[in-house]
């Protein structure tokens, strides 16, 4: 037997035994359960996760860490402002109106009865207090909402930017953007109080985090008692987690497993993203700051193939940032289509030859080697990252993969990887400014590759300060191009994201956005 597989059986019987004495699974029957340093009674429902760990930034749920916030809205702890419709459009969630005075100054009303499950209440002044310690501690959020000032008055917040900000009721509605009792604070371990349907008791990094319903939520009654997340980041240990029963729903399932659920006893919630696997070029690698790799690069990757073949049509392959259901989107933009025969024309001409004979070519007596750096919690990134070493393989580009699970480390290390290959969601926000100011721009503190364009620096600058739709639509157009021209990263494909559960569950549904997952409509099913 592989080590793989008795990994798997040592984590799959782990969860067992956790979920066991953890948990009622599902069940309506009033139970008393131990879960986490609690003990429970109640319905429980049991979530698998492949997402929730430090890996994916998301050690714990405090939105004012990295990404964990995506944790706090998915796991039903944390509201934002404003929330994106089925179509991405914004809608009022806790606040309830807003004022544009001038270009400058945002005025936000507040719903009102609505509480922290610290008991208390949602006014100006929490609001107030929660974003000033957002931007004092998260640089993105720093960086995308230009706060200058904040002041608050009864259910009414007013917002100062430093500068036009178009999209700052977007960037808002960024799971960083949940509101939370800032007096009741942030405990060591990451958990935060918020006005969602649920409340956090327990956490684990990496492990678990476990949730008890609030009796208190302003928006209806939660349908479950108790919820336990539990991290499980291999996708055959998930896989038999979910036919065994073990849990109740799967997020991040393979998709070579689909097949399995694929009858009565389970549901299916699907629907398209912009979730992208796409890979960042890192400039500051001598073999990428030719562009003729870079390209050669472009051309070699059979997305078609990795769709249709690896992902099993769950998706469609990616021309841009976008997906052609955007305005913006992969119509409006071109890039290298797969071309085998030219990329090693192209390989040619700039001098890379395979003059030894061993099928990979070299320069200077340097080989052609790409350091392909990606993580496994995607279930579909380590597949991608083989299907490419296949390809450029053809081509005459060795390709060796380093798949980590520490992919922050080597990420940092600019000398340690060539090209870097990660997956998210780049319109978060249903704007396209998002993706730009995260990964590409001087500023943005995911530009792992150091990628620099004057000209998209000066694009950026226009769209930050445009508050047109249409123009903003045609700006990004521009953008998008710009680095698909310079060949700075290649967009492999977008995802049709799927969510599995037990049929005697309802309530849990994909959203456009990926964020909100566990509602108060989550519950067992009648």
């Amino acid at each position: 037997m592989r080590k793989t597989n008795i990994l798997c059986l040592i984590v799959s019987l782990f969860i067992a035994m956790a979920v066991i004495t953890g948990c009622s699974s599902g069940n309506s029957e009033s139970k008393t359960t131990n879960t986490g340093s609690s003990e429970y009674s109640g319905t429980t429902f049991v979530l698998g996760d492949t997402t929730f760990n430090a890996e994916n930034g998301e050690p714990d749920i405090n939105p004012h860490n990295s990404y964990s916030g995506w944790a706090c809205i998915r796991y039903g702890v944390g509201e934002t402002l404003f929330r994106y419709s089925d179509t991405m459009e914004i809608e009022p969630w806790l606040a309830t109106d807003y004022e544009l005075v001038d270009e400058l100054t945002w005025k936000i009303i507040l719903r009102d009865n609505v509480a922290f499950s610290s008991g208390r209440n949602l006014d100006g002044q929490a609001v107030k207090e929660c974003l000033e310690h957002l931007v004092e501690n998260h640089d993105r959020a720093r960086g995308d909402l230009m706060i200058d000032t904040i002041t608050a008055e009864g259910q009414t917040v007013t917002i100062k930017t430093t500068e036009p900000k178009a999209t700052l009721l977007n960037y808002l509605s960024d799971p960083y953007g949940c509101i939370i009792d800032m007096e009741a604070g942030i405990t060591e371990d990451g958990i935060v109080c918020g006005t969602g349907p649920y409340i956090a008791e327990s956490l684990e990094t990496d492990e678990e985090v476990n949730l008890v319903k609030n009796e208190n939520y302003w928006n209806g009654e939660p349908g479950f008692d108790n919820i336990n997340v539990i991290t499980i980041t291999d996708g055959d240990t998930l896989t038999m987690a979910l036919q065994s029963g073990e849990i109740d729903a799967a997020y991040g399932m393979p998709y070579a497993s689909y097949p399995l659920f694929e009858n009565e006893d389970y549901t299916f919630s699907s629907c398209a993203t912009s979730r992208a696997f796409f890979a960042a070029m890192n400039y500051e690698s001598e073999i990428i700051k030719d562009q003729a790799v870079r390209k050669a690069i472009a051309m070699g990757i059979d997305k078609e193939g990795f769709v249709n073949r690896l992902l099993d049509g769950n998706g469609y392959p990616a021309v841009g940032v976008y997906p052609d259901t955007f305005s913006f989107g992969g119509d409006a933009v071109t890039d290298e289509t797969y071309n085998p025969e030219e990329a090693m024309a192209l390989l040619e001409e700039a001098g890379w030859t395979d003059s030894d004979g061993d099928g990979i070519r070299e320069k200077n007596g340097q080989k052609l080697t790409i350091r392909w750096c990606t993580y496994p919690s995607r279930q579909e990134l380590p597949l991608l990252a083989e299907a490419v070493q296949a390809t450029l393989g053809n081509i005459g580009i060795e390709v060796v993969i380093n798949c980590t699970a520490d992919i922050a480390n080597v990420v940092s290390d600019k000398s340690a990887w060539d090209v870097y290959a990660s997956a998210m969601v780049t319109a978060p926000t249903g704007d396209p400014e998002y993706f730009f100011t995260t990964h590409c721009l001087d500023s943005s503190v995911a530009n792992d590759g150091s990628y620099h364009s004057d000209k998209l620096e000066t694009l950026a600058s226009e769209l930050a300060g445009t508050f047109d739709a249409d123009r903003r639509g045609e700006i990004a157009v521009e953008m998008q191009q710009t680095i698909l021209d310079d060949d700075a990263y290649v967009f492999c494909s977008h995802l049709k994201m799927s969510m599995i559960s037990k049929s005697t569950i309802t309530g849990l549904s994909a959203h456009p956005c990926d964020f909100y997952e566990i509602t108060a409509e989550l519950a067992p099913a009648k």
